[in-house]
């Protein structure tokens, strides 16, 4: 019978050890969040000291170790040829080709905006994306002793499924929202900053950010691993105060025109 509660030990050292240190850091994550958002994109780094990247270059730098790190550590299990393996890893590589290539270059830059992308958040990114390619790459083909053949016929995998299709509709939906906010080539005396309406913007200020960690926690169920629900630790440790700095800046920005009855990112909420 298959284990009903998420197990924390695989009965590999390094493993397990990581997965410890992954979820210390996300708790450090969540407690230095409450003295300032870490330094990338548009008004949360114009301000920061430091090398800075543009937004697209910032980007797409900070996510592509997902797309090299995964595969590698993926392929070297020995499940790896496995079709459940196969499906979950398909499933990664098509979540981060859209957030390390599609959505990036798909960006309206403002003109004349300066670079924003403090260049040490990129090199933090790195650590913790390698760090989540590893936990699940090696999980799902090498340590999951759960993940076999029949696990695409477990309840556990459609509801995943179907919670992972919502949070990144959510997040594809909500991005195309504040894309359209810039035309595709923005005027340099247009508004660099718009309040925006339709989709799940009507109840938070952050859909995007809901989307994203809905998404990691159908990953999470789809797998059954702990290395999911750490990068969900370390992304929601991260978004949720973000989304409430964006809320406050929202409301601070557009004391007339922004709906008063909008929570941060958890509709009626938070």
């Amino acid at each position: 019978m298959r284990e009903m509660v998420m197990a924390w030990y695989t009965g590999n050292a390094v493993y397990d050890g990581l997965l410890a240190f992954g979820f210390l850091y996300a708790l450090g994550i969540f407690i230095s969040a409450r003295f300032g958002t870490p330094a990338y994109g548009g008004r949360f780094g114009a301000r920061s000291k430091g090398l800075k990247l543009g937004s697209k270059a910032g980007w797409v730098l900070m996510e592509l170790p997902t797309l090299i790190a995964f595969p590698i550590f993926f392929f070297m299990g020995d499940r790896s040829e496995d079709t459940v393996a196969l499906v979950l890893g398909g499933v990664w590589m098509f979540h981060y080709t859209n957030r390390a290539l599609v959505n990036p270059l798909l960006m309206r830059v403002h003109p004349g905006s300066p670079p924003s992308f403090n260049i040490n958040v990129v090199v933090i990114g790195w650590a913790v994306l390698v760090l989540h390619s590893y936990l699940n790459g090696s999980f799902i083909s090498e340590h999951a002793a759960h993940l076999t053949e029949d696990w695409l016929n477990d309840p556990r995998f459609y509801i995943g499924a179907v919670v992972y299709a919502i949070g990144f509709t959510v997040n594809v939906w909500s991005d195309a929202i504040l894309r359209k906010l810039r035309a595709p080539d923005p005027d340099p005396d247009a508004p660099r900053y718009k309040v925006p309406h339709g989709g799940l913007f009507k109840y938070v200020s952050c859909p995007q950010y809901l989307g994203e960690l809905t998404s990691f926690l159908g990953f999470s169920i789809m797998t059954w691993g702990l290395g999911g629900i750490y990068i969900l630790a370390v992304s929601a440790a991260n978004l949720v105060p973000r989304a409430r700095v964006t809320h406050r800046w929202y409301l601070r920005t557009f004391p007339d025109e922004y709906p008063k009855n909008r929570k941060a990112i958890i509709p009626f909420l938070y």
